[in-house]
């Protein structure tokens, strides 16, 4: 839809009011949310970290006991051995020989220490490893716990929201093709830059909504009059009289409704 060019200032100022109160209604309703869709996410990512960790973790288990069990062949073969060298031994021709088989069962009988010492070692490990394990599956279930509930939190509000939330966005941009572009776009630099997302504010108390600024009287009277658009010079805002600020709150509110 092509914007229009041609429509009175008044008109123009109450477009810019409705669009900003469509906008806030939707900031409410991003509020209302908060950082639940950013806290969601990082449950997720700590509990694939802690599955991650746990896989890694029985990963270990599984290669320290294969390295036990690797071991325990070891011992079995060196004692094969050393029967078998012993028996030899029984029968040697000479101190050569006899030496040379002694060197053999020395050196197995160093084998089966060592790796009776590694099983020892990798057995500290396994302990040490169930340990972490062990804590590990209790803050991934706590962490799991606490993320079902942030999730059933996030999405009971998303229930209650989403709908609105789109339509308001449906009618937000509906707004924005019934204003000049050149307004839009100061409408939304404007909101860009303030903190609560206010660029239509109507003058409160003589003073401009949203930064509480005093308002001279003179100006006021122009921003009553309606004859021009006038902004803040404080905050840039754009000022609405009260009147007219009433008067689209209450239009506004019934659409609200309908939603």
């Amino acid at each position: 839809m092509a914007k229009k060019e041609d429509s009175s200032v008044e008109a123009k100022l109450r477009a810019l009011y409705d669009l900003q109160l469509i906008d806030s209604r939707v900031d409410e309703i991003r509020n209302v949310r908060g950082e639940l869709p950013l806290e969601v996410e990082d449950l997720e990512d700590e509990v694939l970290g802690l599955k991650t960790r746990m896989d890694k973790l029985k990963s270990d288990l599984e290669n320290i006991n294969f390295e036990i069990g690797a071991k325990k062949n070891l011992i079995e073969e060196a004692k094969a051995l050393i029967k078998k060298y012993g028996e030899q031994q029984k029968n040697v021709r000479n101190s050569r020989e006899f030496n040379s088989i002694s060197k053999e069962l020395e050196f197995q009988e160093l084998e089966i220490q060592l790796a009776e010492k590694n099983i020892k070692e990798f057995k500290a490990q396994i302990d040490q490893k169930k340990a972490v394990i062990s804590e590990t599956k209790e803050r991934l279930s706590e962490r799991e716990a606490h993320l079902k509930h942030k999730k059933s939190e996030l999405n009971a509000i998303l229930a209650e929201t989403e709908k609105e939330e789109k339509a308001l966005l449906e009618e937000s941009i509906k707004f924005q093709d019934k204003i000049e572009e050149r307004l839009v776009k100061a409408y939304a630099r404007i909101r860009n830059n303030v903190k609560n997302g206010l660029a239509v504010v109507p003058i409160e108390r003589g003073a401009s909504g949203g930064s509480f600024f005093t308002i001279p009287p003179q100006v006021q009277v122009e921003i009553a009059s309606r004859k021009k658009i006038i902004t803040d010079e404080h905050s840039g805002r754009i000022l609405v009289d009260p009147t007219l600020a009433e008067e689209e709150s209450e239009k506004m509110q019934k659409m609200f409704a309908k939603l």
